[in-house]
């Protein structure tokens, strides 16, 4: 097995800010070698300035912005909720129509 732990680990805005401005800031030197310097995956690095050039309105077509992808899981969450509670009124309803059959 790899030493590599399947958890991942989470950073601060303030952090992921730091390192983006380093990427921008430093042409000359590749993904890796910062990533490598700051103790993070270059995959994960590159992801953070991706999105960045999204917030910024540089990224592909179709590229969902930070605000966007809240904004989404929020309208996510609360369609999961108003499912339940629609199960919920129709269990309701139909125990209800039997009651007044008997």
């Amino acid at each position: 097995m790899s030493g590599k732990s399947n958890m991942s680990k989470r950073y601060t805005a303030e952090f992921k800010r730091d390192a983006i401005a380093l990427i921008r800031s430093s042409p000359h030197r590749n993904v890796t070698e910062i990533a490598r310097e700051l103790g993070v995956g270059p995959e994960g690095l590159r992801g953070w300035v991706k999105q960045d050039r999204t917030d910024r309105g540089e990224g592909q077509a179709g590229a969902l912005t930070t605000d966007e992808r809240e904004e989404l899981r929020r309208v996510r969450r609360e369609l999961a909720e108003v499912k339940k509670a629609n199960e919920i009124l129709v269990k309701a309803a139909a125990f209800f129509a039997k009651e007044i059959v008997k």
